[in-house]
């Protein structure tokens, strides 16, 4: 069984899926960018925009039940496309 996970403390989605995905006993966190969730505002510069996506994916797995101490595997996107 599939619930999507929401929190008011990260950014909404946009766009037709979920912050999170809890299947059983796993949840999938969808990325984030480095918007306030109060303000949905971009953080200022690289430093800003990163910190801000962490908090972000914090309050995510914070809301369902857990936090990133349990994280298995992070991946960064942008990283991947701009490396080649």
């Amino acid at each position: 069984m599939k619930t999507a996970i929401q929190t008011r403390d990260a950014p909404e989605a946009i766009g037709t899926y979920s912050q999170a995905v809890r299947a059983d006993d796993t949840v999938y966190l969808s990325g984030q960018i480095g918007l306030d969730p109060a303000t949905m505002q971009l953080a200022e510069g690289i430093d800003g925009q990163t910190h801000r996506v962490f908090r972000n994916l914090a309050a995510v797995a914070a809301a369902a039940g857990s936090s990133l101490d349990r994280a298995v595997r992070m991946v960064e996107i942008d990283a991947i496309l701009h490396s080649g």
